[in-house]
């Protein structure tokens, strides 16, 4: 018995349409890989993988560059061995964060672009990776403040109402006005009287406020008080240019303070009028003869006596007995 030929064509249809479904379903797994360069691997070492698992992807600046490959425990820490597609360098600087796409979506290996002109990581090589809060965490952390803030309104309500027998705070606030409901009007009162005679302008603050020219004198106080301050701060400029001088060696005084020569003159003047002190007081000398020594006194009156007789001789005397009574008066 003859095949029908539409029977066998059938058949060869149906077969390679199956070949080319598993041709798909291979590649699908495989990821499109199997006569492809698979590129290399890195290693990226975590507390916690947060439930990643085969095949998950690694991107970079949010472009899928490849995927992971296997995780595993190392140790006491976790580890997800990444398949970097080739062609794709990352960084040495590079830091490696797991994310979440989505706030229900998985989870996939997020990779910063690093530093510019930085070494590239070789295969096997380990990544640096950064740890950020996942979903559950937050979640976890979001319970506890809501327990918290729920303990903390529990406490305000117990303030606000009282608690075992004890007022509470509107009930204080209550007894507080209704026990000094007359203190507070006496001093609305008071405020009221206040503010009245701030209105017209009675007493200094009133005077102050409404009264035009002793707002304008006392801005006229604050001007002269700027002015001054400005001259005092002019006089300590001038004072601290006198000091600059002084210690630079300028002028007279900073010569005497800084200038050496000038010092060991004042030192030699000084040392001469000491040696011409005690020659005065030792005698010594016409001057300290002067001063000291009696003698030169008791001569120089004599002499004033014996000109006071010339004198008195040249009043009765002629031109020529003048002399001759000068002569004899002083020899």
């Amino acid at each position: 018995m003859q095949n029908n030929p539409q029977q066998t064509a059938r058949v060869g249809l149906f077969f390679l349409l199956g070949v080319a479904l598993i041709w798909v379903a291979f590649e699908t797994l495989s990821d499109g890989k199997v006569f492809k360069d698979k590129g290399y691997t890195i290693i990226a070492g975590f507390d916690n993988v947060r439930e990643l698992k085969l095949g998950d992807e690694v991107r970079m600046a949010g472009v899928k560059v490849g995927s992971v490959e296997e995780t595993r425990l190392t140790g006491r820490r976790a580890e997800a061995v990444l398949r970097i597609a080739p062609g794709v360098i990352i960084p040495n600087d590079a830091n490696a964060t797991i994310l979440s796409a989505g706030l229900l979506g998985t989870n996939y290996i997020g990779v910063d672009l690093g530093t510019p002109g930085a070494p590239p990581l070789l295969a096997g090589a380990e990544i640096k990776t950064k740890i950020t809060a996942d979903i559950n965490t937050i979640m976890a952390q979001l319970g506890d403040l809501g327990t918290k803030l729920d303990n903390a309104l529990g406490s305000i309500g117990d303030a606000m109402k009282g608690k075992d027998g004890k007022p509470g705070l509107f009930q204080r606030l209550d007894t507080l006005l209704a026990d000094n409901g007359g203190n507070i009007t006496e001093t609305m009162k008071n405020l009221k009287e206040v503010s009245g005679k701030l209105n017209s302008g009675e007493g200094t603050l009133g005077k102050l406020i409404n009264d035009p020219k002793l707002h304008d004198e006392l801005l006229a106080a604050v001007t002269d008080i700027k002015s001054a301050a400005n001259n005092a701060k002019g006089f300590m400029t001038d004072a601290q240019a006198i000091v600059d001088q002084v210690k630079s060696g300028q002028g007279t005084l900073g010569t005497l303070i800084y200038n050496d020569e000038a010092g060991q003159n004042i030192k030699v003047v000084t040392k001469n009028l000491r040696d011409i002190s005690d020659k005065l007081a030792k005698g010594e000398g016409t001057l300290g003869k002067l001063i000291n020594d009696d003698v030169l006194y008791r001569d120089a009156q004599g002499t004033l006596k014996k000109v006071d007789r010339m004198v008195e001789g040249l009043a009765d005397q002629g031109p020529i007995s003048a002399v001759g009574v000068v002569a004899n008066s002083l020899f």
